[in-house]
C-alpha cells in the first residue's frame, strides 16, 4: 500500500486528487495540508510514502512547496516527494529538484501518467514529466545560457523590484557580490540591463 500525503492550498484539487487515487486499490490517502507548515507536521507524523507537493500556497503562506520539500527530506525515513504544480519556470523546477524532490509534474498531466509518477516516486525512481524532463536536458546542452540557481535567485529579486542592497540583504551577501551575480547574468544572457535582462530571462522560461 503506497501512503500519500496531499499538499495543495486548493481545497477542491485537494478533493480531486483524494477520488483519483481513492479508485487505486494500492494507494492511501492518509492526510492532507493546506499549508507548507502543515504538509511538513504530516510528512513527520503520518508515515506517508510520498508527499504529493505543491510549490506555490498562496500570498498568506511565506514558505514555499520547495522549502517545505526541504524540510521533508531532512527528516529522519523522510518519505519521498512529487511536486504537482501548475509552475514550469527554470527556476521553479531548479528549486524543487535542488530541494530533493524525486520527481515534478504539472498539473494538465493525465492521471494515468500521475498515478505512474507516484508508484515511481514510492519505488525510489525519478518521475519529471516530459516537458520538465526537455526543460533539464536542453540546460545541460545549452550550458552556455544556463543561470546558476543563486543567478537566478538574484534574477527573481530584481525582477520584483530589489534594488542591489535589498537584494544583498535578503540573500545575506555583500553588495559588490551581488553585482557581480548580475554582471554573468549579463554575459550569459547577452544584455547590458537589469530590466533586459528579466525580459530574456521571462521569454526563455528561466523566469515565471
Amino acid at each position: 500500500m503506497i501512503r500519500l500525503v496531499i499538499a495543495d492550498d486548493h481545497p477542491i484539487v485537494r478533493a480531486g486528487l483524494n477520488a483519483l487515487f481513492s479508485l487505486e486499490p494500492d494507494f492511501e490517502v492518509v492526510a492532507e495540508a493546506g499549508t507548507p507548515d502543515e504538509a511538513v507536521d504530516l510528512a513527520e507524523n503520518s508515515n506517508p510514502d510520498v508527499v504529493l507537493m505543491d510549490l506555490q500556497f498562496g500570498s498568506h503562506a511565506a514558505a514555499t512547496g520547495a522549502d517545505a520539500t526541504r524540510r521533508i527530506r531532512d527528516l529522519d525515513a523522510a518519505p519521498y516527494v512529487l511536486v504537482l504544480t501548475n509552475y514550469d519556470s527554470d527556476a521553479d523546477i531548479l528549486n524543487a529538484i535542488e530541494a530533493g524532490a524525486s520527481g515534478y509534474l504539472l498539473k494538465d498531466a493525465p492521471p494515468h501518467e500521475l498515478i505512474a509518477a507516484v508508484r515511481a516516486a514510492a519505488a525510489g525512481e525519478s518521475a519529471l514529466a516530459p516537458v520538465i524532463a526537455s526543460r533539464l536536458l536542453n540546460r545541460m546542452r545549452a550550458p552556455q545560457i544556463s543561470l546558476s540557481s543563486r543567478e537566478i535567485q538574484v534574477l527573481d529579486l530584481v525582477a520584483a523590484g530589489r534594488s542591489n542592497t535589498e537584494v544583498a540583504e535578503e540573500l545575506f551577501v555583500s553588495e559588490t557580490t551581488v553585482k557581480s551575480h548580475l554582471a554573468h547574468i549579463f554575459s550569459k544572457l547577452n544584455v547590458n540591463s537589469r530590466t533586459a535582462a528579466v525580459s530574456a530571462a521571462r521569454r526563455q522560461g528561466i523566469l515565471r
